[in-house]
């Protein structure tokens, strides 16, 4: 989506100030695309089912909307990458406490000893999902840079890349498949990594 890419290319400090107004529905509908597989994904990796994972994608959502009209960005005091982790790790430690609830009820009506599913799930306050978050954050930005990269790099040359690099295939194949050289294809391969360094760069320093 190139309206998602481009909020996350966008100053933190700009997209906070532009969710601060609640009518502001393209900046919202922007915000969510952005970040919902990020929410999502990490719920999911600590052992959540789908649709607990999606109740933590809409009640952190939520929690962010109801905070936004105050909030005030102070990178000293934590970065945007780590305000957001703590908004989704409130949530996912909600999730877990209706299920511990739930797994309580079903044990006390079936009178029968058993294992909670919440034992399989990672808790919520470790390092863990910090590390699970970092490796999901990383995702997300590298996706939203090959997306920008992809739209302004030249397609064939690209395509060049993606069939070496992301398929597999040997550069005598590429080489012989676009009608180039094989030092082209090296050449298509060096430059285009290095402009998703740079971009990858760029992301990181406007939103972590």
């Amino acid at each position: 989506m190139p309206q998602a890419v481009d909020e996350l290319i966008a100053t933190r400090t700009t997209l906070i100030e532009r969710l601060k107004n609640w009518q502001d529905q393209s900046s919202w509908q922007a915000f969510f695309d952005t970040y919902w597989k990020l929410i999502y994904g990490v719920a999911r990796k600590t052992g959540l089912s789908d649709t607990e994972a999606q109740e933590v994608v809409q009640e952190t959502m939520i929690s962010v909307a109801k905070h936004m009209p105050k909030f005030t960005y102070d990178r000293s005091i934590g970065s945007f990458r780590t305000w957001l982790l703590q908004m989704t790790r409130w949530r996912i430690a909600d999730q877990l406490r209706k299920r511990k609830r739930s797994a309580e009820l079903h044990a006390e009506n079936e009178d029968a000893p058993g294992t909670s599913t919440i034992d399989k799930v990672i808790d919520p306050i470790g390092s863990i999902l910090t590390t699970i978050w970092d490796a999901e954050w990383e995702k997300t930005i590298l996706e939203a840079a090959l997306a920008k990269v992809k739209r302004k790099v030249d397609p064939e040359k690209y395509q060049i890349f993606d069939f070496y690099v992301n398929k597999g295939w040997s550069p005598e194949k590429v080489a012989a498949t676009f009608n180039t050289t094989v030092s082209q294809v090296y050449n298509a391969k060096h430059r285009i990594t290095e402009i998703i360094k740079e971009e990858v760069g760029r992301l990181e320093g406007n939103l972590c």
